[in-house]
């Protein structure tokens, strides 16, 4: 290949030549970085798989612990337009004589829960469903709660594999739930 150069600098033919070297390099660059971090990406996505054996599949519930009233059911129904599904008392160690209203908008639940004055004193630890929680379904809680006890965690239910369900305060003072009910 012969190179010609005249008095305005390099001519047509080099840097034609030259550009078609350049998109070459170029491509080439950009093909083995994509092939780079394709084969990252995919080892990435094996180890991550490898460690996850159970995962969150769902919003099982919300639960809002109810400090007034009337203020809480005039925004949640009348304002927000959620519908009485059904109410019940629960009974059981600090539980007991709570008030439970599901309250549902389309396919959302949320759950108002409302100690009575005389058991205040019975309200249990954080992570009781007195307390502001949101509850997540999850394909393998045994998986799950374990891992979290390892990563430091104090979980409310330590029978969590038996039972299902468990409470955890995560690591900004949010209240979380998880349950492995059908």
């Amino acid at each position: 290949m012969q190179i010609n150069y005249n008095f305005k600098g390099i001519n047509k033919t080099t840097s034609t030549n030259m550009m078609f070297n350049y998109f070459l390099a170029l491509m080439t660059f950009l093909m083995f970085c994509n092939s780079n971090y394709a084969q990252n990406e995919n080892q990435s996505k094996e180890v991550e798989q490898s460690k996850v054996d159970g995962k969150v599949t769902g919003l099982r519930y919300i639960c809002v612990h109810v400090l007034q009233l009337e203020k809480t059911l005039k925004l949640y129904r009348e304002i927000l337009g959620f519908k009485l599904e059904d109410a019940e008392v629960l009974h059981g160690p600090g539980l007991e004589g709570m008030l439970v209203m599901k309250l549902k908008a389309n396919d959302l639940t949320i759950s108002l829960s409302l100690t009575a004055p005389e058991f205040w004193d019975t309200v249990g630890p954080v992570g009781n469903t007195n307390h502001n929680h949101f509850m997540l379904k999850v394909d393998n809680i045994a998986s799950i709660g374990d891992k979290l006890k390892e990563e430091g965690y104090e979980l409310e239910n330590e029978h969590y594999a038996r039972d299902k369900y468990t409470f955890f305060v995560g690591p900004n003072g949010e209240i979380i739930g998880l349950s492995g009910w059908d």
